[in-house]
């Protein structure tokens, strides 16, 4: 009987697996300097996420509210995307990529905001930024700073 609800069942879960990977399937990068010869490559302007993976209940909810959709999908394939996290777990990240991140904070998250989306060209010029997350699955300025800055 087993057997058979798992054989049964078998399909269904092979469905949802799929739906869950074409929805996070974006490629972000994690080193502001390979983003930056990539957007100058492609011609494409870079959107920086800062996040607090561990820690920053706006940013985990940002994850599946605005990240994890199809419209953002569509809209993040004309972005070179660069994933900077500061968890308070170091232990999350390589010594040397949380190095990498920490440096970033000065020139481009001078504040310390979490979430953050920025918006730079390929010299390293902020273009548009967007801070923080309500929290209550309203991502419409998200949306509309990705659509903006095409």
């Amino acid at each position: 009987m087993k057997r058979f609800l798992f054989l049964l069942l078998f399909p269904v879960i092979l469905s949802a697996q799929s739906t869950i990977e074409a929805t996070s399937d974006t490629k972000w990068l994690t080193n502001y300097d390979k983003a930056i010869k990539k957007s100058k490559k492609e011609d494409k302007n870079v959107l920086i996420y800062f996040t607090g993976s561990d820690w920053c209940p706006p940013c985990k909810m940002l994850k599946s509210d605005l990240f994890e959709t199809s419209e953002f999908k569509t809209l993040a394939d004309n972005y070179i995307l660069l994933y900077i996290d500061m968890p308070r777990n170091q232990d999350l990240l390589s010594k040397e990529q949380y190095s990498h991140n920490k440096s970033l904070l000065p020139k481009l998250n001078k504040k310390g905001v979490f979430p953050l989306l920025k918006i730079i060209d390929s010299k390293g010029d902020v273009l548009d930024e967007y801070s923080g997350y309500a929290m209550n699955g309203e991502v419409k300025y998200h949306l509309d700073l990705l659509k903006n800055n095409l």
